[in-house]
């Protein structure tokens, strides 16, 4: 275990084709205080709607049939909820510290994409990456909490929560070839609702990046190289998690002061004990970690599992 200041980072041997097996496959990617109520912009300029009892306000703890809290850091964050999804945002760090979303897959919606970028007017946009990171370089702004997560139920409702996505606290600088393509880090999640129960084909999913001490400097921020995902759903009336890594060490490369993709190299999948995320990423998973179905496989423990395709994923 290498340690990075206050942070750990797991060190991670690949194979040399690792990049090129993923290819077909390209990925996507404990206190606490709300924002000031006295900050608060009406709904509609950060959520899309005006709640009426329709849709859960924020991340839900209690939508699987185990109550599941929201994975928290031992810092003060800034606790934003949205339609059915939550972010925590790290001030200093000005990126997510973690973010949950409650999924009905039973009732998801398949809409045209809609919605723009824009920050966030209760927080600073001292506090927030926003699009100046972004711009005239090979960063995309790459989603936490899926678009296409939160929209589901009604039409209008479904649309509004996929729009609310499009704000910067939910969003992380990934590199290019990190987040377009074929996307299996979106696919990890879409590849779990086909193992929950068909009466309630629901899903709890936290994202965030590893925002770890030694990550490379550029444009004021520290770009995360790394990022972690847990997905929660239900199993025959017990909790049930996976946890996985997705690693962009090899695309990011600041020492010019112009990101850009490596040449060489390329982003690398794991599925993760859920016990290991705690201390890469510094938060608390609460029951998350006794649930991990890499528990009961033949897996050696603390193994990291490459992935090449969803076939992969242990489930």
């Amino acid at each position: 275990m290498e340690r990075c200041g206050s942070r750990s980072r797991t060190s991670i041997d690949a194979s040399a084709d690792a990049g090129a097996k993923l290819a077909t496959l390209q990925c996507y990617t404990f206190a606490s205080f709300p924002a000031r109520r006295d900050l608060d912009p009406p709904r509609d300029s950060v959520g899309g709607i005006d709640h009426d009892g329709g849709m859960t306000d924020g991340y839900d703890p209690g939508f699987l049939p185990t109550p599941v809290p929201l994975p928290r850091p031992g810092h003060q964050v800034h606790e934003l909820a949205y339609p059915r999804f939550t972010v925590l945002l790290d001030p200093e760090r000005r990126l997510a510290a973690s973010t949950g979303v409650n999924i009905d897959g039973a009732t998801l919606r398949d809409l045209p994409r809609t919605g723009e970028w824009r920050l966030d007017p209760r927080v600073g946009e001292d506090e927030q990456t926003g699009p100046a990171v972004y711009s005239r370089n090979d960063l995309d702004r790459g989603h936490l909490v899926r678009r296409r997560d939160p929209g589901w139920g009604e039409t209008g409702d479904a649309r509004a929560a996929m729009e609310a996505t499009f704000v910067y606290p939910n969003a992380a600088p990934q590199a290019a070839n990190f987040n377009q393509g074929l996307e299996l880090w979106l696919g990890l999640e879409d590849h779990v609702l086909t193992y929950a129960e068909a009466t309630a084909q629901r899903l709890s999913v936290f994202t965030a990046p590893v925002l770890a001490d030694d990550d490379p400097p550029y444009r004021g921020i520290l770009i995360p190289l790394r990022f972690w995902k847990i997905a929660a759903w239900d199993a025959a009336g017990s909790l049930a998690a996976a946890g996985f890594v997705l690693d962009q060490s090899d695309l990011v490369d600041t020492r010019d002061g112009l990101l850009a993709a490596a040449p060489l190299g390329g982003f690398r999948t794991f599925q993760v004990p859920v016990s290991e995320i705690p201390t890469l990423a510094g938060v608390d998973v609460g029951p998350l970690e006794a649930a991990d179905v890499l528990a009961t496989r033949t897996v050696r423990p603390g193994e990291w599992r490459p992935l090449h395709a969803l076939d992969d994923i242990v489930l």
